[in-house]
């Protein structure tokens, strides 16, 4: 099996901000996971009358399943093209699982926003959360899909090309950058950017640049969705300053900042 990505591949995550993986893990292991997060979610799986919420969160799941499907050869191939070889720790929880179920209900979580990295002066407030310019403390953004998503499941919304936009718009702030609230509110229509869909089988992930902009969207089918958006974290930072090309995160960083 080829596990490394094409130059093509590369060239699209520059450009577009991410790139999808298909059998990135196996269905079997999404399949184990799902029966894990039922245990957790409060309704019955076999019983829609008990899916009353719109979205269920959960998170930070360490069982083997979980932890083989972060884990694979053809991710950790990927992340050592995407962020540098030696740059990233291997992913040891699943980070958040919104589990969304089929509902009328339109949620107040579905904003444009780009995922923060480091905390501010309260550490126990996401919302603030900070992101600056060098992605201090994520490496990627990934949508890890743990079921089958069609565009009607709820798919995560991704504006193609965002991340650079957000590159111009941290620069200015330095190493203290904004927080999530900050940026969110920030965050221009994007009128040129395309909105993609982040569909795909169970097995599939996405590996999104970190500052790309997306959303969650409500329900309209008819299984739950089973996604969770681990981040990669990183053992040490982005150079966009240094003079070679740098990793293809940084080259995207570094691209955006001069045809600004």
């Amino acid at each position: 099996m080829h596990n490394f990505l094409n130059p093509q591949q590369i060239q699209s995550f520059i450009t577009d901000g991410f790139i999808r993986i298909n059998n990135a893990f196996s269905a079997e292991l999404a399949s184990e996971a799902r029966a894990i997060l039922w245990k957790d979610i409060p309704a019955n799986e076999n019983d829609r009358a008990t899916w009353t919420q719109p979205v269920v969160w959960l998170g930070m799941y360490t069982q083997e399943p979980f932890i083989k499907a972060a884990n694979t050869p053809v991710l950790h191939n990927a992340f050592d093209q995407l962020v540098g070889k030696g740059k990233w720790i291997p992913c040891r929880n699943m980070g958040a699982f919104p589990v969304r179920f089929p509902s009328t209900i339109e949620m107040n979580d579905t904003g444009w926003h780009v995922d923060a990295g480091f905390p501010g002066d309260d550490p126990n407030d996401y919302f603030n959360y900070r992101i600056n310019v060098h992605s201090k403390g994520r490496g990627l953004l990934m949508l890890f899909l743990f079921s089958d998503v069609s565009e009607l499941d709820a798919p995560t919304r991704i504006l193609k090309g965002s991340h650079q936009d957000v590159a111009r718009l941290l620069e200015p702030m330095g190493e203290r950058g904004l927080s999530f609230m900050e940026l969110a509110k920030q965050l221009p229509e994007m009128p040129g950017n395309a909105e993609v869909l982040a569909t795909g089988k169970a097995g599939t992930v996405y590996l999104c640049h970190p500052f790309l902009v997306h959303a969650a969207q409500r329900h309209r089918g008819l299984l739950p969705k089973f996604m969770a958006q681990p981040p990669l974290l990183m053992r040490s930072g982005f150079d966009i300053n240094n003079i070679g090309l740098g990793s293809p995160v940084e080259q995207a960083i570094k691209i955006a900042l001069t045809a600004k």
